[in-house]
C-alpha cells in the first residue's frame, strides 16, 4: 500500500518537489529531534505536488511540528512544517512547509551502517581496495558524523559513502573536516558537498 506526503507553502513547495526524489528515504523527526520513523518515496508527482510513500510511520500525529530529512543525492534536503493528515485519502501534508538553509542545520540522531567505497581526487572517484564500514551517529542537511576504524580517513579527504535506509540506497559525497581518535575507533565530522562541488 502506498501513501502520500504533500509539502505546501513558500520556497519549500518549489524546491521540495522541483527535484525528483523517487527512491529516496525520508527520516522524520519532531521539533525536539525525537525520531518518528523512516519511510521510502515510491513515486514523486511534480504536477500534483505529492510525494507517495511506502509506509506512513505509526508515530506520526496531526498538528505535530516536524522535520522531513530527504536523503537525496548528493546532499539531503531538510523541510519543516506542521503535519496534517487526511486519513481517508492517506495524505500527509506539511502546511507552511519551509526549507532550512545549511546554516544552523539541525543534527538528527541516526543509527545505521554505511560504507565508504571511493575516495575522490581531482573530481574523479577511486575505489578503495578495502571498503571502510562506518556506523552513522547523526546526520543533517549539511553533514554527517560517524564512527569508523582508526586512521580510516584523514582530515581533508573527500569520499563517497553508500548509505542504506528504508530500502533506499544512496551515494553521498562529503569532505572529512575533523576527527577524534578513541581507543578502538575514531569519530569523523564531515560536510556534504554543495551543488558547485559535485563530482562530474
Amino acid at each position: 500500500m502506498h501513501h502520500n506526503f504533500r509539502i505546501k507553502g513558500g520556497y519549500a513547495q518549489v524546491r521540495a518537489l522541483g527535484e525528483n526524489h523517487t527512491g529516496c528515504a525520508i527520516l522524520i523527526y519532531d521539533i525536539n529531534g525525537n525520531h518518528l520513523g523512516n519511510t521510502l518515496i515510491t513515486h514523486h508527482d511534480k504536477t500534483t505536488m505529492r510525494i507517495q510513500v511506502q509506509v506512513v510511520p505509526p508515530a506520526l500525529d496531526v498538528g505535530v511540528e516536524c522535520t522531513l530529512l530527504i536523503l537525496s543525492s548528493p546532499t539531503p534536503c531538510e523541510y519543516h512544517g506542521r503535519l496534517t493528515i487526511d486519513s481517508g485519502k492517506k495524505v500527509i501534508a506539511l502546511y507552511r512547509g519551509r526549507e532550512r538553509e545549511n546554516r544552523g542545520a539541525t543534527r538528527f540522531a541516526v543509527n545505521s551502517p554505511a560504507v565508504i567505497e571511493n575516495l575522490i581526487c581531482n573530481g574523479k572517484a577511486y575505489r578503495l581496495h578495502t571498503p571502510v564500514n562506518v556506523e552513522l551517529m547523526n546526520i543533517s542537511k549539511s553533514g554527517v558524523r560517524f564512527r569508523a576504524q582508526n586512521n580510516a580517513l584523514s582530515d581533508g579527504d573527500r569520499f563517497q559513502m553508500r548509505m542504506r535506509i528504508s530500502e533506499s540506497e544512496k551515494l553521498l559525497i562529503a569532505d572529512a573536516i575533523h576527527h577524534v581518535d578513541l581507543n578502538k575507533a575514531s569519530e569523523y565530522g564531515c560536510r556534504f558537498l554543495i551543488g558547485s562541488e559535485r563530482v562530474v
